[in-house]
């Protein structure tokens, strides 16, 4: 009778919603653990970072801290952060720092310069509206979309990334990608239409001209933009034309997830599917998950890593989880897990205090040109936080 009864107890145990969470403690208190030391760090970041400004990068050597104007593509990226602080810890403070910091963001919502209105305005004003529900950041959302498309070629169908130059005639890369995000949940939120099909447009050439036959990308696609024509095929930040710079590859695998929350279109999954293969399968990415900053960079393994890479692929790798079959979710949720381990420990997260306030260390921006090279950068800490809250929410 004993023996039965404890039995039936420790099946009730087992059954009940805390010891489901019991099973994964270890990453819940990891989670736990990186907020807090989230919200310290970022305390001492917005010290260091003039009112008008937005934190750049930090040069540990120099004790030297860099920040940018709005207009930087990545002014988005340290306002959005911030909000996903707050909405794990509901620091007061922390949400107070952000919504100054989106104050002077807004009126890039203007901003026609390049292709980077997405990363600008919804990874900030996007994440302010969601978790806030404060309807005045509803139309910098909508102007932002506005200003968006005026960089779309009706002929080729793509929103064109840079003006043309020297270099290029009509250059796309495959980091905007991610720029679509804002046209389609603007128009999935009572915006025009004609968004959601510039967005379909354009991930619809990308995928037929920026991807090789095993699912690497290109950098840059350089197109003649009077009909369509690809011009050439090249890199700006990889170590070659024909190499597969790490973030690029970040870029495509989490633009197309996104792409099929957004359109249930199976064609967008699968490409999904193949751009995580292609990463998760190489032999050059490294055991624990991090990789270098280019799959064929040179002089592996005495060469940089790529953070930065590492959490948009963690988190790209945790949605596309969402949409798979069990084997498949099992197989993207465990190797993104143990990419977030790996960017928990202390080679890849600073100690309290240090690193200028930013969370990660080891960022690759653009090494070809010498630029920000093995520093941290913000949007190697956004991604990272949204990749820690979606393991949080979908899988604890």
């Amino acid at each position: 009778m004993i023996k039965r009864i404890n039995l039936i107890l420790l099946l009730v145990i087992a059954l009940s919603p805390s010891f489901a969470q019991v099973k994964d403690r270890a990453m819940a208190d990891l989670i736990d653990r990186q907020f807090k030391l989230a919200q310290q760090q970022y305390q001492l970041l917005g010290q260091h970072t003039p009112a008008t400004r937005m934190p750049q990068t930090y040069y540990a050597a120099k004790n030297k801290w860099e920040s940018s104007d709005t207009q930087w593509w990545c002014s988005g990226f340290y306002p959005g952060s911030l909000l996903y602080i707050y909405e794990y810890t509901k620091d007061t403070a922390t949400l107070s720092e952000a919504k100054k910091r989106l104050a002077i963001l807004e009126k890039e919502k203007h901003y026609t310069g390049n292709h980077d209105l997405g990363f600008m305005m919804y990874c900030s004003f996007g994440n302010a509206y969601r978790i806030t529900h404060d309807p005045l950041y509803r139309p910098t959302l909508d102007t932002a979309a506005a200003s968006l498309v005026t960089r779309y070629r009706p002929n080729a169908k793509v929103i064109q990334s840079w003006n043309a130059s020297k270099t290029w005639k009509g250059p796309v890369i495959i980091d905007n990608m991610m720029n679509l995000e804002l046209l389609l949940w603007v128009s999935e939120n009572g915006g025009d239409q004609k968004l959601r099909q510039i967005a379909l447009n354009h991930a619809d050439a990308t995928l037929k001209n920026h991807f090789r036959k095993d699912y690497s990308s290109y950098h840059v696609v350089d197109y003649d933009m009077s009909n369509g024509n690809v011009v050439k095929k090249a890199t700006a930040q990889g170590a070659a034309d024909e190499s597969a710079w790490a973030r690029g590859q970040a870029w495509g695998l989490y633009g197309y997830t996104m792409m099929y929350r957004f359109t249930k279109d199976n064609r967008y999954l699968e490409q999904a599917k193949h751009i995580a293969d292609f990463i998760l399968k190489n032999p050059a990415l490294p055991a624990d998950g991090i990789p270098y900053w280019d799959f064929n960079a040179p002089d592996m393994p005495n060469t940089y890593r790529d953070a930065s890479a590492g959490a948009i692929i963690a988190s790209a790798l945790l949605e596309l989880g969402q949409y798979g079959n069990k084997k498949e979710q099992a197989f993207y949720v465990e190797n993104a897990k143990k990419m977030l381990v790996s960017l928990s420990d202390e080679q890849y997260t600073a100690k309290a205090g240090t690193n200028g306030g930013f969370l990660l260390k080891h960022s690759v921006g653009a090494l070809p040109s010498k630029s920000e090279v093995d520093v941290p950068l913000t949007y190697a800490d956004y991604y990272y936080l949204e990749a820690l809250l979606r393991y949080k929410n979908w899988y604890l």
